[in-house]
């Protein structure tokens, strides 16, 4: 039997590929003046870009207990075996929920097998890996190489971001709020990592064109053989600035495919529009 693969919405793939590809999506959830929305199930993106703009904060919450245990029932009594492959732990209580009912579900279902999995990733860093595992998945890879594969990649996932104000990140308590004030004088462009599931800030550069020179700087001294890799940008309503790194990128490196896809509503409500984030491995499994 097919190894089943879950996916939250933080993985920032659009509605299209878990329908394409057999993936189950979890959804977290974002409230905006009151109203709760399912990340990529009832909202786009740009509801969220939106409602920034206007001055509007959006708050984010972790995915559904409820839904957790609905999913996890109807595979268990199918007879299903899965892998979840969840946000960082770092950046949301998602991960340790789906770990508490699972172990509540177990207690009925006492032969059902779910692998969770803490990939310390976001956004198309942790989408890459559910792409590549869908995959493994449609090839009937075993379930032990599939698991073993999205844990390697996990732990080389690149993450190199830049974002246009700070100050989102640290109202979403992602990052300090002494970090977010340095980074808004001057012109100061941060570029962040994500180190062991949590954002890091890890240069300051002056000016947007700055930074992202000093981004494909970083790639060559981080990446190994980029050339064989799907490298991933995901943006927040910037794709116009997505697609000049992207061409950046295919120049300088000429991978075997770069993946573009828009930050969605629940990581957008954290960094803000104008985010640019790129995704690749500094080791090849």
């Amino acid at each position: 039997m097919q190894v089943k693969i879950l996916a939250d919405s933080a993985c920032d793939l659009p509605k299209s590929f878990y329908q394409q590809h057999n993936v189950t999506l979890i959804p977290l959830n974002v409230h905006i003046n009151g109203e709760e929305y399912e990340d990529v199930k009832n909202i786009d993106p740009k509801t969220v870009y939106t409602a920034i703009r206007n001055g509007i904060v959006p708050k984010t919450s972790q995915a559904s207990p409820l839904l957790f245990e609905q999913v996890f029932t109807e595979m268990a009594e199918k007879n299903e075996d899965g892998i979840y492959i969840a946000f960082s732990s770092q950046l949301s209580g998602t991960y340790s929920t789906a770990v508490m009912i699972l172990d509540q579900v177990k207690e009925k279902y006492p032969n059902f097998h779910l692998t969770i999995i803490d990939t310390k990733c976001a956004s198309l860093g942790q989408g890459l890996i559910v792409m590549e595992a869908a995959r493994q998945a449609a090839a009937n890879v075993p379930k032990e190489e599939i698991v073993e594969d999205i844990k390697f990649r996990a732990l080389h996932m690149e993450h190199l971001f830049t974002v246009e104000d700070l100050d989102y990140l640290a109202k979403g308590g992602r990052l300090s709020k002494a970090s977010a004030f340095l980074g808004g004088l001057l012109n100061i462009k941060p570029i962040l990592n994500v180190e062991d599931g949590k954002l890091v800030p890890i240069e300051k550069i002056r000016g947007q064109k700055k930074v992202f020179r000093r981004i494909i700087e970083l790639m060559k001294e981080r990446g190994s053989n980029l050339d064989q890799q799907i490298i991933g940008i995901s943006h927040a309503d910037t794709e116009e600035t997505a697609l000049e790194v992207k061409a950046m990128i295919e120049a300088e490196f000429h991978p075997k495919e770069v993946y573009v896809s828009s930050i969605g509503a629940a990581i957008g409500a954290h960094t803000g529009a104008g985010t640019v984030s790129i995704f690749f491995l500094n080791q090849l499994p």
